[in-house]
């Protein structure tokens, strides 16, 4: 044992109360154990009760004489360095010093990683499709029916522990692996017992006492579910069940659809409101643990639920060309869909977790229950041409929209050591739905002679229109991993597991007009609101019907399905104490199905379903040199598959309100295949600091693109299998801090300085050239690709040249918590569609955003309490997507986002 002086003792106590705090998750193990095969890398222990290694250093007593002092440390390993992989972790400390409201906003700090429209994560400028979601290891679901891929701002930050992000592939993964595999970990029990109270508000400057639109909808609205108000008639609900359209004819007199009209919800669900003062946001929350024995069992308890209330309004601009037009021997895109708009949307977060967890001496089992409620409430009014049905005459557009989207994950896992070997186990369940009951539009045409608006339901446009839609999600897990520890002359770890995955999912929309069985509406009855337009007093008089307009072929509704058994074999040794190799083959027998359902029965022989059914064998291997004790080398290789997602196969219309256009899919799309080459440097410097940087490559058979689709007057977005594509790049990372003791004074005695940042550069390039055949997105007809995505390179959708990420911060390193963080992310423009009939594509500008958060610790009652500030987009950045074409510009969808400024307040006891 090291001996010690006394000088040299007292700072070794310092030095290891340092170890046991958070900050201690970056510290480096000279001597790092092998990673349990029988876990995915990504898989970090829990940040409350980490994985730890005691260490013991004794030295003579204070005297000098020869009784012994023995100091005891936690080492606490650092997982970048630990694993076998290419890894980017997102601790509980990092996630709090960003204080980002949910897990989306905090993973954009991490190198490699861009958000796109505040809730899907795309990894090296890959697509969200391409990104694989985790929960403690297991699949979810997701409540978007537009994804497969799971939304992450549904997750708030305070029920996630850590988040892990691995960029390259480990067969202990699914085989559906393309910019990397995201891990959300969810909080465990700590040592100590708690309990927590958060509140919080906050204000947006374009937003919070601003002007906005709303509606009633129900009394109840604020807390994110209805009071009923949205319930369908008993009526209506058992007309759609006989299978009939909903229509006058052989099934529905004329008199049952006036009397299906009137039932519908009506003032409450279509009259939208001008709020002279849109309220500020709010959010609240509570969390506690506790722990207990039974017999020499350890019981944990774990339970968070929280609320979260924003309001957001965007004003702007949206503008579409239907072709290129010369004018003066110049092409030219003209804006044949001009409208200024402003919508304000009310989004309100439920949550949920109870997690149980019970330690049986080497073993650990653990039952994790997760609820999220996610609903959004619309409203919209936007002004202008739309040279399709009114050539120049103004139209007014209104639409009112709620979206009730809701995930349950529950999820048991176990954990088992028996001497050399290792299993472990999951089982999980996730439920999610997608409700929208009265998706509402109106438009109103500008009659110049009466010098207002009208809506006679019968003219071109719009009109009157509802729809209804729901869709249900379940998916089942099951993973069974067993690893075994030896050494054939230098240790080794063979494991090899078996998983299950079934996804199955029921998509129903039903889509009407109102028209009037009178013709035309008389003049003084057209200038009327839309709730007096759809009164029961004018349903009555001038026979106002519902006419349902659902699409027919499958359009209306369709049931998919996703089932993928797996198995792996697996080594990881490590031959010298510099070289380690970890090595394997996966196998994937997967089969995916998307069936357009015959609502009405009417014997349709244009249904085109889907059925993909291709086993993959999967192999990876990854080699890591250490050049010295904190300095080593990783090279990955690996072949990964991207299958089509149920949206972008079933051809069933879909509105996205983050770019306001509707998609529909192509049930003509094949699995994209993956090469994916690797290598990284990693130097961990000092405790908490590293640099790492890396290089990239991917080959990609058959990617998926979003594009742009006129079909008739109307503008869509489809997907299309394109040839091929590469993409290859560079990342860099650094993170140091600096004692500030040597400034002198009081201020900076107990503060460090932390600088981080990242940067990544990233090129890819969509090949197609006039000999490339692919399937056409409507017919399935093999087709030259040059007649749907030009010739020569183009950049993936998604893709941003340049992602970078920078944090310049205060903190203190005593026991009171004392953070001032700034934070600078920047994304250069990137591809959202592939522009329609041989338009330029639509690009997207987010531009620099400057964000500042400030934390502070005290004692309340002696009970330990926060106080957080937030400012976000200091800098004022709004958001453009647009066209441009040699001196013209559309601007497909531009709006403000303004500033955001919020403060919270917590209290632990």
């Amino acid at each position: 044992m090291a001996k010690l002086t006394p000088l040299s003792f007292a700072a070794l106590l310092m030095a290891s109360s340092g170890l046991i705090s958070p900050a201690a998750f970056a510290q480096e193990a000279p001597a790092q154990p092998t990673q349990d095969a029988a876990q995915p890398a990504a898989e970090e222990p829990d940040a409350e009760e980490p994985a730890q290694e005691e260490i013991e250093i004794s030295g003579p007593g204070a005297g000098g004489g020869s009784s012994e002092i023995v100091v005891r440390g936690r080492f606490i390993p650092n997982p970048i360095r630990a694993t076998s992989e290419v890894l980017s972790v997102l601790s509980e400390a990092d996630i709090a010093r960003t204080a980002d409201g949910d897990i989306a906003g905090s993973l954009q700090r991490v190198t490699g990683l861009s958000v796109v429209g505040g809730r899907f994560v795309f990894v090296r400028g890959l697509g969200e499709r391409y990104s694989l979601a985790l929960m403690n290891g297991s699949p979810l679901t997701s409540p978007d029916p537009l994804r497969r891929t799971v939304p992450l701002d549904i997750f708030p930050t305070s029920v996630i522990a850590s988040t892990t992000i691995q960029k390259s592939y480990s067969v202990d993964y699914p085989g559906e692996f393309g910019g990397g595999a995201i891990n959300l970990t969810t909080k465990s029990v700590p040592r100590d017992p708690f309990f927590k109270i958060e509140v919080g508000t906050g204000v947006d400057t374009i937003t919070t006492g601003e002007v906005g639109y709303t509606y009633f909808g129900s009394s109840t609205d604020f807390t994110g579910f209805d009071n009923g108000a949205r319930t369908l008639p008993r009526n209506l609900r058992n007309a759609f069940a006989s299978g009939n359209p909903i229509s006058v004819g052989a099934n529905f007199t004329a008199g049952e659809v006036r009397d299906l009209t009137a039932s519908l919800a009506n003032a409450n669900t279509a009259l939208i409101q001008r709020n002279n003062n849109i309220p500020v946001n709010f959010s609240g929350q509570i969390s506690g643990a506790t722990s207990f024995l039974i017999g020499d069992v350890n019981i944990g308890i774990v339970g968070a639920t929280g609320i979260n209330n924003t309001w957001r309004t965007r004003g702007g601009v949206q503008q579409i060309s239907q072709g290129i037009v010369p004018v003066n021997g110049v092409d030219t895109l003209n804006p044949d869909i001009d409208f200024r708009y402003l919508t304000t949307e009310n989004r309100i977060v439920v949550n949920g977790l109870l997690g149980i967890t019970a330690d049986v001496g080497e073993h650990k089992f653990k039952l994790t229950n997760v609820f999220i409620r996610d609903t959004l409430k619309d409203a919209s009014i936007r002004e202008g041409i739309d040279a399709r049905v009114t050539d120049t005459r103004l139209i007014n557009r209104s639409r009112t929209n709620w979206f009730e989207r809701q995930l349950m994950n529950t999820q048991f896992v176990g954990e088992m050591k028996f001497d050399d070997f290792r299993l472990n186990f999951r089982g999980s369940y996730a439920n999610s739905q997608r409700e929208a009951p009265y998706e509402r539009t109106f438009d109103y045409t500008f009659n110049a002679v009466a010098g207002d608006f009208v809506n006679d339901l019968q003219s071109a446009g719009e009109g009157a229109r509802i729809a209804f839609s729901d869709l249900d999600d379940n998916v089942y897990g099951a993973n069974v991993d067993l690893a075994y520890d030896t050494d054939i002359g230098f240790p080794i770890t063979f494991s090899a597991g078996y998983a299950y995955y079934k996804n199955d999912r029921t998509s129903i929309r039903r889509d009407f007009r109102f028209l009037s069985g009178q013709g035309p509406l008389p003049f003084a009855v057209s200038q009327q609101r839309p709730d007096f337009l759809l009164s029961d007093f004018n349903v009555y008089t001038f026979d106002v019907r519902l006419v349902e307009t659902s699409g027919t072929n499958g359009a209306a509704a369709y049931d998919a399905g996703l089932e993928v058994h797996a198995g792996y074999l697996q080594f990881e040794a490590k031959f010298t104490d510099t070289l380690k190799l970890q090595a394997g083959v996966r196998y994937e027998d997967g089969s995916q199905f998307v069936l357009p359902i015959d609502l009405f029965g009417l014997g349709s022989a244009n249904l085109v379903a889907t059925s993909i059914k291709k086993d993959d064998f999967l192999p990876a291997a990854t080699l890591t040199w250490n050049l010295a004790e904190d300095m080593q080398v990783r090279f990955a290789a690996s072949k990964t598959i991207a299958r089509p997602q149920f949206r972008e196969l079933a051809p069933q219309q879909y509105l996205d309100l983050e770019f306001d256009r509707t998609f529909f899919g192509n049930p003509f799309l094949k699995n994209s295949r993956l090469i994916n080459l690797e290598a990284r440097y990693e130097y961990f410097f000092g405790r908490d600091e590293r640099v790492t940087a890396a290089i990239f490559y991917k080959d990609i058979k058959d990617p998926i693109e979003n594009l742009g689709f006129r079909q008739g007057d109307n503008f869509f977005t489809t997907f299309a299998n394109a040839p091929t594509a590469t993409l290859y790049g560079a990342e860099i990372e650094l993170v140091k801090y600096f004692d500030l003791i040597d400034l002198g004074g009081t201020f900076f005695e107990e503060r460090r300085l932390l600088i981080a940042g990242n940067y990544t550069y990233t090129n890819s390039d969509v090949k197609v050239t006039a000999q490339d055949q692919i399937a056409d997105p409507l017919s399935g007809n093999m087709v030259a690709a040059s007649t749907i995505f030009r010739t020569g390179g183009f950049a993936l959708t998604g893709q941003s040249d340049h992602i970078a990420n920078m944090q310049v911060g205060l903190e203190g390193t005593g026991e009171r918590l004392s953070q001032q963080t700034i934070l600078l992310s920047w994304n250069s423009n990137r591809v959202t569609n592939r522009g329609p009939a041989g338009q330029p594509d639509f690009i997207e500008y987010t531009g620099p955003r400057l964000d500042f958060v400030w934390r502070e610790g005290f004692k309340v009652f002696n009970k330990v309490a926060e106080l957080k500030f937030e400012a976000r987009n200091l800098l004022g950045t709004d958001y453009v997507e647009f066209q441009q074409l040699n001196t013209s510009t559309i601007l497909n969808n531009a709006y403000d986002i303004g500033r955001a400024f919020s403060i919270s307040a917590s209290l632990q006891f």
